[in-house]
């Protein structure tokens, strides 16, 4: 197996699932996650997208999306983890194959999903 160099990571998202059931949990947690992380969000560290009460591209589910660089890898992915409550979180890399980000370098929190993948592929 050859290594791919880290450093063809531009960034990362991770998508918080939630459904019609959930979406008060989604919601709240989104709010927590802006009062949490406020000072990344004003220094454009953290990128907070838009929530999405539909599925969006290969995401099977509704969900909103988180964007941070490699320097907040590591304390979204701890947070994350112990704040997801009963909401499912799909996190990936974006290194320009949004096919091979999705289906072999992704990280779940939380139950795994089945992905719509041929949305990735032109």
């Amino acid at each position: 197996m050859n290594a791919t160099d880290t450093r063809t990571i531009a960034d990362w998202h991770a998508h918080v699932y939630f459904d019609a059931v959930t979406r008060d949990a989604a919601w709240q947690l989104r709010q927590v996650i802006e009062a949490r992380f406020a000072s990344e969000l004003q220094s454009g560290a953290l990128r907070l997208g838009r929530f999405h009460e539909r599925p969006v591209g290969p995401h099977p589910m509704w969900s909103f999306q988180l964007g941070f660089g490699a320097g907040l890898l590591t304390p979204m992915l701890a947070w994350l983890a112990l704040n997801h409550g009963a909401l499912d979180v799909f996190m990936h890399p974006n290194t320009g194959d949004a096919l091979v980000d999705h289906r072999d370098s992704a990280v779940w929190i939380g139950r795994s999903h089945v992905l719509v993948l041929d949305r990735l592929i032109a």
